[in-house]
Formats: structure tokens, C-alpha cells, sequence
């Protein structure tokens, strides 16, 4: 897909994030959706193409009360949303929509409308997983980052800078569930979960919902938002079973996705103002800044733990507060992309000065799939 064709005109998450006991999943869908579209001036009959997963676009189609001539239910986990938008960018490219609204909403806190959550067990997780006793995410990922810690010699406390700058970030965003400062010495005298994994290197399981608008570059213009133009994209998955990962120190789904994005961008990582890397668990920005390139493996905890990514860092990353201290629903990916727009507008709680270029990258179950997006306010 050619870069800068396709720009993002409208952008808003639910009402209120947090604890929400008055919407149900797909009233969250919908919350999302009509603040999206009030944010660029939009009603439901002007959009063509709809996308969404933890709900059927078809459910959601007929609740807005849009038919639409391209729809995606791609369901791969919190980074859904940056695929979704990578398909739309080229459904739009392609002339298969002219307007195409992506939406999440999920009641993971109060789990009102939710499905079920359950590992089906002819599945392969069902088959060669869960007879060993894992007890969700929590249990799951503590095996490649325990591999990455003996590996690379990364210490808990460096573990733990992750999410003492990243409740930085959110102390300065007012919507943020946490915003009460933290020390190395709180994280690691959290609650423990599952070693390494302490209460504060843990995700926030809260309610709500985001949604975006895309529209070609050339109509973008005409829309009363200032345009956040998508430069590149990527996506790829590697194995639905945590187990079964290539390498426990690196994903090869993230070094798909991050490098394809880039290249289609056409830009350096020196070119990169502001990054948004998924953060279901502290080590996940480790992860992510190596795989897509920013630092050679192994350096990634030391460069956090040195405050490169904190506020008035080279390379602000996180900038809401993640899905640490920000909110996480279950799939973060939405709120990632939201913030990633944000600053692209100049409109963000913690505004990055003269940002350009964000990146923001995502990660789908353990390891299991991942997508990039990035993005520009410089025209066409």
C-alpha cells in the first residue's frame, strides 16, 4: 500500500474508562463509536466499512444501524485493532470503502455482556497447555521472560523501571486509573503473582472502549480534525501456544510486523518522535523497542532503567501510561492507537513537543500475533 494515502479523521474512547456498570459490551462498541463519530462530525450512515473483534461486526453493524460493504472480524488478540487498521487502509486503497469506522468496547472489570472466557479443549493451548496447570496470562508469560532475565543477565529491578516510568507518564494524564507516583521498592513489594511477575507488573483489568475513522488522504481534508496520516503497517502471527515460541528472547510475529511497517513507511528509527508499545506486562516494552529495532537485544531494560523512555527522555514511549497505570480492558490495543493519535493531533494529556512520527506496535495473546501502525501529520 502506497504511504500517506489513507488518514485517520476521526478518534475517541468511551465515555468514561474505568469501572462502567451501565454498558454492556456492545454498548461500549457503540459509546465508542458515536464519540468517534461526533469527533469528526459523522452519523452512522456515512460509514461503508466496520471492523471489530471480542464482538462480530455483524452484531455491531445491525446495533448501529450501518450496512456496510466491507467488514473485518480478524480476532487475534489486543493487537486486532492495529490489523484491523491495516486492512482498512487497504480496503480503502483498493476502493472497497470509502469510510471505515474500527471499534472496541470490553467490560473486562465488571464483565457485563462479555462472552465467556474459556480455552476450548481440542485446541492446541486445550491439548498442550492446560493440562500443566497455567492460570491465564499471569502464569503464561512468566516463561519467556524468565528465559530473557538468565539470558541477558536483566535484573527484577530493571523489570520493575518499566513500570515506575510508565506511572510517570500517567500521573500526568488525568483520565489514567493510577496516577499515584511508584519506586522501584513498591513494584517489587507488590503482591506477587507469579515469580517474576509482582501485582504492579500486572495489566489493569478495567472497562471501556475506543474507536477510530479512516478515510482516504484525499477526503481527510475535507473532514473538521486535523488528518493522521498512516505511513506504513504490518502484521503477523507465530504460534497460539506460549510453549512453542522460535526463540523465548525474541518474537518473530514482532520482527515481522515492526520491520514491514517500516518499510513501507520509508523511514529510519532516528525519524521516530513518539512510541506506543503494548504493555499487557512490564516486559513487554523490552521486548518490543528490540524486535522492531530501536536497540541491539539485550539492552533494552538498562536503556528504560536509564530513563531514555521517561518523560523529557530521547524516546518517549508510553505516553499515556499503558496498560500498566492507563486502563487495559483485556485487549489494549485500541487505547495504544488512540494515544498514538493523540499525539500525531498535538492533543494529548502528555504532549510530546513537535512529535511527527509514532510508532505504535502491538502484541496479540502470548506472543501469538502482533501488528504495527505508523503515523504521521505531515500531508501527502
Amino acid at each position: 500500500m502506497p504511504h500517506n494515502t489513507v488518514a485517520v479523521v476521526g478518534a475517541a474512547e468511551t465515555t468514561d474508562l474505568g469501572v462502567i456498570t451501565n454498558l454492556s459490551q456492545i454498548g461500549l462498541h457503540a459509546d465508542a463509536a458515536i464519540n468517534a463519530m461526533k469527533d469528526c462530525g459523522l452519523k452512522p450512515k456515512d460509514i461503508d466499512g466496520i471492523a471489530c473483534a471480542n464482538e462480530t461486526p455483524v452484531q455491531l453493524a445491525h446495533y448501529l444501524g450501518i450496512t456496510p460493504t466491507w467488514v473485518d472480524g480478524t480476532a487475534v488478540g489486543g493487537c486486532s485493532f492495529m490489523i484491523h487498521v491495516r486492512h482498512a487502509a487497504a480496503a480503502i486503497e483498493a476502493g472497497l470503502a470509502k469510510t471505515i469506522l474500527v471499534t472496541h468496547g470490553e467490560s473486562g472489570k465488571s464483565r457485563i455482556g462479555n462472552p465467556a472466557r474459556s480455552v476450548h479443549p481440542q485446541s492446541l493451548n486445550g491439548q498442550f497447555e492446560q493440562p500443566f496447570g497455567p492460570m491465564g496470562p499471569p502464569s503464561m508469560f512468566t516463561i519467556p521472560v524468565l528465559r530473557y532475565m538468565k539470558t541477558f543477565g536483566v535484573t527484577e529491578e530493571q523489570i520493575a523501571q518499566v513500570c515506575v516510568v510508565q506511572r510517570e507518564w500517567a500521573a500526568k494524564n488525568p483520565r489514567a486509573t493510577f496516577k499515584t507516583p511508584i519506586t522501584t521498592d513498591d513494584v517489587l513489594n507488590s503482591r506477587m503473582i507469579a515469580w517474576p511477575f509482582r501485582l504492579l507488573m500486572c495489566c489493569l483489568v478495567t472497562d471501556g472502549g475506543g474507536a477510530l475513522i479512516l478515510t482516504s488522504a484525499e477526503r481527510a481534508k475535507d473532514f473538521p480534525t486535523k488528518p493522521v496520516y498512516i505511513l506504513g503497517t504490518g502484521e503477523s502471527v507465530e504460534t497460539p501456544m506460549v510453549s512453542q515460541m522460535e526463540d523465548f528472547t525474541t518474537s518473530r510475529a514482532f520482527r515481522v510486523a515492526g520491520p514491514t511497517a517500516f518499510k513501507e513507511a520509508g523511514i529510519k528509527h532516528s525519524d521516530v518522535d513518539h512510541l506506543m508499545i503494548y504493555d499487557a506486562f512490564a516486559h513487554l516494552p523490552i521486548y518490543g523497542l528490540e524486535d522492531l529495532g530501536f536497540l541491539p537485544r539485550g539492552e533494552a531494560a538498562a536503556f528504560i532503567a536509564g530513563r531514555n523512555t521517561a518523560p523529557g527522555g530521547k524516546l518517549p514511549l508510553n505516553t499515556n501510561g499503558g496498560g500498566l497505570s492507563y486502563m487495559h480492558s483485556g485487549m489494549y490495543g485500541m487505547y495504544a492507537l488512540q494515544e498514538s493519535v493523540r499525539q500525531i493531533r498535538g492533543t494529548a494529556a502528555a504532549q510530546v513537543p513537535g512529535a511527527k512520527v509514532s510508532v505504535c506496535h502491538g502484541v496479540g495473546g502470548m506472543f501469538a500475533a502482533s501488528g504495527t501502525i505508523i503515523f504521521s501529520n505531515q500531508a501527502p
